[in-house]
């Protein structure tokens, strides 16, 4: 099969001005309702895009964490390729993609780290494991074999035992949104796309063309 044949139709939904939320916080949280509910396979999976100090763009999929009003947490290594863009170009973009609701979510923004309150918390209520992971994979470097991760693992397991702490490389981050876009497919490529922009410090709705 060529892979420019494959298509699909999308019929599913829609989306108008007047059945969505006026506050975008509140059109978010009622679709990632609907994506768990649904139980597409992870809906809290999200795309995180950073851009470079050589201007080259870089994404990866991260997990949501956390939402409010002051905008979308998740939590990574500091010292990782993403956490060195943000440190030399705090403002990034996410997107969710919700396959089976046929459905997009694009947030852009600016960074900031959360507190250390909140990531010590969030550190703690984490598996065992993955407290003890968090210490034992240098996240983007280099290394010379699978082994390096599992006898670090072995090393700060026999360490910390139990207890492992937060390592000072490791926390949270908060996308603070001033755009947000969803989109819903539609019947021939005539997608609804409604974007919220931040205007004088209101939400300003307004419709795309797809």
């Amino acid at each position: 099969m060529n892979i420019a044949d494959l298509r699909k139709s999308y019929e599913k939904a829609e989306l108008s001005e007047d059945a969505s939320e006026a506050n975008p916080l509140k059109q978010f949280e009622r679709w990632l309702n609907e994506a768990i509910q649904s139980e597409v396979p992870e809906p809290n999976a999200m795309t995180v895009a950073t851009v470079a100090s050589n201007m080259r763009p870089s994404t990866r999929v991260v997990l949501i964490k956390g939402y409010d009003e002051r905008g979308i947490v998740w939590y990574t290594n500091y010292d990782s390729r993403k956490g060195r863009e943000l440190a030399g170009n705090p403002f990034a973009a996410l997107q969710f993609h919700w396959v089976e609701l046929e459905r997009v979510v694009r947030i852009e923004g600016r960074m900031e780290k959360v507190s250390d309150e909140e990531s010590d918390t969030y550190f703690h209520s984490r598996p065992l494991d993955s407290r003890i992971g968090a210490w034992a994979s240098p996240q983007s470097q280099v290394i010379d074999g699978r082994t390096v991760l599992v006898t670090n693992a072995a090393k700060y397991a026999a360490q910390f035992m139990l207890n492992p702490p937060r390592p000072p490389h490791w926390g949270g981050y908060r996308l603070v949104p001033d755009e947000w876009q969803f989109w819903q497919g539609r019947k021939s490529r005539l997608h609804d796309r409604l974007r919220y922009r931040l205007n004088d410090g209101a939400w300003l709705r307004e419709r795309l063309a797809p």
